[in-house]
């Protein structure tokens, strides 16, 4: 059953004064300003007093000097949503949304977090960590396969492998890689994407993702208007909905998250209904832009994007 962790604070709340903390120096940059712009209208327009800060190396001054009473994390990819901030924002005693240092930590890696996740009971693809030059010499998996960076976010790094793909992947040996040494090489899953957003321990609705003109839910299907459709309720059978919901509840525990969370899976029901459900990864930092998802699911639920906002101010704090 959906149930929703949403209230409406009283009054005192919408005095306090937030800082959003945006922009950062990952390669996820321009998302999180849409990101922190979109959630600082918002909170602006629900009544809370609003700095708008641009993270850069000199946060803890900046953060020190400004004295918040919530810093709502907009951050995105290394630093964001990696625990580092979240350990400043612990070290200075600021309340903070979204998950905690180790929490953020585990969720940011790929592979952690899968092993996590198989321990709780969740079904997971086979998946193997080697070198990326070792992996462009040759298939390491039999093919279609997928390569992506161990620590990234928004689909960066992100490589599919056919069937009928003669050689791996070689810009993996390029100069120009930026995402690390170690990448991770796991079976492709034939499917649909599904998500589902988490917030506290609750599960709202599920989310199919459809793209038009692209290969799979890259960067531009997932930040560009009309890359993606967003289909809530997504149109699966109730018990499928039922386990991903599951799922995502067990991810989220597992992993330790706080405040809100969203879990991606690929369904394939090409033979049968029941079909392969198969969890990918954890997000502790949702995008927040104006095409996102969990803004989406929560409006699908009922809920306007400034109760949900207000809802996290609300549930910040330390030591999570």
């Amino acid at each position: 059953m959906i149930q929703t962790p949403f209230r409406r604070e009283g009054r005192m709340t919408m005095t306090k004064h937030v800082a959003v903390l945006m922009g950062g120096f990952s390669s996820e940059r321009p998302v999180s300003l849409s990101s922190g712009n979109a959630c600082a209208d918002a909170l602006e327009a629900e009544g809370f007093r609003v700095t708008r800060v641009d993270v850069g190396r000199d946060i803890m001054t900046v953060l020190a000097d400004l004295q918040p009473d919530v810093a709502f994390n907009a951050l995105h990819g290394p630093f964001g949503e990696d625990g580092k901030i979240q350990g400043v924002l612990e070290y200075l005693q600021i309340p903070y949304t979204h998950s905690g240092v180790l929490a953020s930590a585990l969720a940011m890696d790929k592979v952690k977090a899968k092993i996590l996740a198989k321990a709780a009971g969740i079904p997971v693809a086979d998946a193997k960590v080697m070198d990326r030059r070792l992996v462009a010499e040759k298939h390491v998996m039999a093919t279609p396969y997928v390569v992506k960076p161990i620590a990234e976010g928004s689909s960066f790094g992100v490589l599919i492998v056919r069937e009928d793909q003669a050689h791996p992947p070689q810009q993996l040996f390029g100069a120009e890689w930026a995402f690390g040494d170690m990448v991770m090489v796991e079976r492709f899953v034939h499917g649909r994407e599904l998500t589902c957003a988490v917030m506290g321990d609750v599960a709202l609705g599920v989310c199919e993702i459809t793209t038009e003109g692209h290969a799979f839910y890259d960067y531009n299907s997932k930040y560009l208007p009309g890359g993606s459709q967003h289909v809530i309720p997504a149109a699966i059978p109730a018990s499928v909905t039922r386990r991903v919901q599951e799922y995502s509840l067990a991810a989220h525990a597992a992993v330790g998250c706080r405040g809100v969370s969203r879990s991606d899976f690929r369904y394939d029901d090409r033979f049968g209904e029941g079909g392969e459900l198969i969890w990918l990864e954890i997000n502790t930092q949702p995008g927040m832009t104006p095409t996102s998802l969990v803004p989406d699911i929560g409006r699908a639920a009922g809920h306007s994007f400034g109760e949900l906002l207000s809802w996290l101010v609300g549930d910040a704090s330390c030591g999570r």
